[in-house]
């Protein structure tokens, strides 16, 4: 009959001395030689939100700004261009030569200075010249700037939106409110409300019917 009890005795004595002998691994300390406590692991910062970009400045007309001689309007003024093709010249004749051609009908420009039927105009771009007079509509439009903007419902910004429009759409002022920082316009059939600050195309508080 085996009796293996007594064997695993004798190999478990055998094997206790051997481990009593033997010094037990101490763990490492902590670096500052404290624990760290529940919910003092560190975490990664949040990214920092990039700041608003600053809003371009609406052009300013003076209260007291001169008339043309010609037309009697005030100097300066907003018109648009009245073709698909109008010459920008370097003085108010043929003889000047052309510095520029502009190719997009209702384009906003801002007349600045009048002689006989040639007009000097400025761009959103800064941009300056003569072209005749006949090449320019009184009709008011307007071009995006700064980035790109929402098409508002209603002159709120927390309305919602019905297009968003990138720098550079051209579109029609349809009219702006005396003191209105909000003009309704229309973009490709599509209407609306923009803030004065987000195009190009009209004056400071200046009221467009």
């Amino acid at each position: 009959m085996l009796r293996p009890a007594p064997v695993l005795l004798a190999v478990t004595l055998a094997v206790l001395p051997a481990l009593a002998q033997r010094p037990l691994p101490v763990p490492p300390p902590w670096p500052d030689q404290t624990p760290p406590s529940r919910g003092s692991e560190s975490r990664p910062a949040l990214p920092t939100p990039p700041p608003p970009a600053p809003q371009p400045p609406v052009p300013v007309r003076p209260a007291n700004a001169p008339k043309g001689p010609v037309t009697g309007l005030p100097l300066p003024r907003f018109a648009s261009l009245g073709s698909n093709r109008v010459n920008l010249r370097t003085g108010p004749g043929t003889q000047h030569p052309v510095e520029w051609t502009y190719q997009r009908a209702g384009w906003p420009v801002e007349i600045t200075r009048e002689f006989g039927i040639w007009r000097r105009i400025r761009d959103h771009d800064g941009a300056e010249g003569w072209v005749q007079q006949n090449f320019l509509s009184g009709r008011r439009s307007l071009v995006v700037r700064g980035e790109t903007r929402l098409l508002l419902r209603r002159p709120d910004l927390a309305a919602p939106p019905v297009a968003r429009l990138a720098p550079g759409v051209q579109g029609r002022i349809r009219r702006c409110e005396a003191g209105s920082a909000w003009c309704e316009v229309e973009v490709r059939g599509t209407r609306g409300f923009l803030m004065r600050g987000w195009f190009w195309g009209t004056y400071e508080g200046e009221e467009v019917r």
